[in-house]
């Protein structure tokens, strides 16, 4: 599988991949996970976009965004997905590693704070994520706040 990266910022985003995003975190997020939320939500103007594409086609996607966006005091990593066709390969584990790599590119090495779903917890451990807080219920699935801190890093 040979995956092609891009990174955008908002405004630099084409109408059709606008689309594909969107249309695949409704696929994911909507559909599959029977979520009914506003994703659309004033925060994607501020974002850098991760897109790996397959083929010509959007496969997985995550949304990065700076401090102060998604939490207060952290940069975040969110709206993880892959596409039904693309899963099983280890493109979620590459999107996530290039995400990560992504954020420090734009921010430095700094603390990155994620709300995971829960059943992702280990997933998200075995880049360094630990847990941040308690359990919490958000659109009908559990989830987790989960913080990496950079390396050498002793306490935030």
């Amino acid at each position: 599988m040979q995956i092609s990266w891009q990174s955008k910022p908002f405004d630099s985003l084409s109408p059709t991949e606008l689309y594909n995003i969107m249309h695949l975190r409704s696929a994911v997020f909507v559909v599959e996970q029977n979520c009914v939320f506003l994703d659309l939500d004033h925060r994607d103007a501020q974002s850098l976009h991760l897109m790996a594409m397959v083929d010509g086609a959007l496969a997985a996607y995550a949304r990065i965004m700076p401090v102060g966006l998604g939490y207060t005091d952290y940069c975040s990593i969110g709206r993880v997905a892959t596409a039904a066709f693309a899963r099983g390969k280890g493109l979620g584990r590459s999107l996530m590693q290039q995400a990560i790599e992504e954020l420090y590119g734009q921010y430095g090495m700094v603390p990155i704070k994620i709300g995971a779903q829960l059943y992702l917890k280990s997933f998200y451990a075995s880049f360094g994520f630990v847990p941040h807080g308690p359990v919490y219920l958000e659109d009908g699935i559990d989830h987790i706040p989960m913080l990496k801190l950079p390396s050498g890093t002793l306490d935030v």
